[in-house]
């Protein structure tokens, strides 16, 4: 049970050893409800045909709300990203989940990831926004540059802003990050 808690992402030994204990000691009815739920949601949970995110419906929750607006589209990695977004309670717009980052030396290139859907989204349903929210990362910068260029003939093509995290100190702060403040600035209401 050690071994199999240790492949899970962010587990390591000591906490796989808890969790197995920590298991051991529930009654087993509550432990066969854990069971079925991750059996349920491994066959029932899929992703969502229009934007990529996980979902138990063929479309899902997001894409089929009418009070969300569909001119924009916010680019995410992975569903983890939306949901980040989502407890913000800010955006209102639909989102689109690639599946990962450009990353040739993992053999991860765009023909992996769900670019074309959303270039075919963005041409066919007139978007006028595509904000592009892509981790900071040299793999996450390649990926922002080029969907850019991909949509830049047909749509307006914008990027979340990175800078300090609220409560940072800049002398803690690395030159990229500082670098990106200084771009990201505006002006106060």
């Amino acid at each position: 049970m050690i071994e199999q808690l240790q492949r899970l992402p962010g587990v390591g030994p000591k906490t796989a050893q808890r969790l197995a204990l920590h298991i051991l000691k529930r009654p087993e009815a509550e432990i066969q409800t854990l069971a079925n739920a991750l059996i349920e949601a491994k066959k029932k949970v899929g992703l969502c045909k229009v934007c990529f995110h996980f979902s138990a419906d063929p479309i899902c929750e997001i894409c089929r709300n009418p009070h969300r607006d569909s001119q924009i589209i916010c680019v995410v990695a992975d569903s983890r990203d939306v949901i980040a977004l989502e407890k913000t309670r800010e955006y209102k717009g639909k989102y689109h989940v690639i599946g990962g980052v450009i990353s040739p030396m993992d053999g991860i290139g765009p023909e992996q990831l769900y670019i074309q859907p959303l270039v075919r989204r963005v041409t066919q349903d007139g978007v006028k926004e595509v904000i592009l929210a892509i981790s900071p990362t040299v793999e996450g910068e390649t990926t922002t540059l080029y969907i850019g260029q991909l949509l830049r003939p047909f749509t307006k093509v914008t990027r979340i802003a990175f800078g300090l995290p609220m409560g940072g100190d800049l002398e803690y702060a690395d030159e990229v990050t500082l670098a990106r403040a200084l771009e990201g600035r505006r002006e106060l209401d």
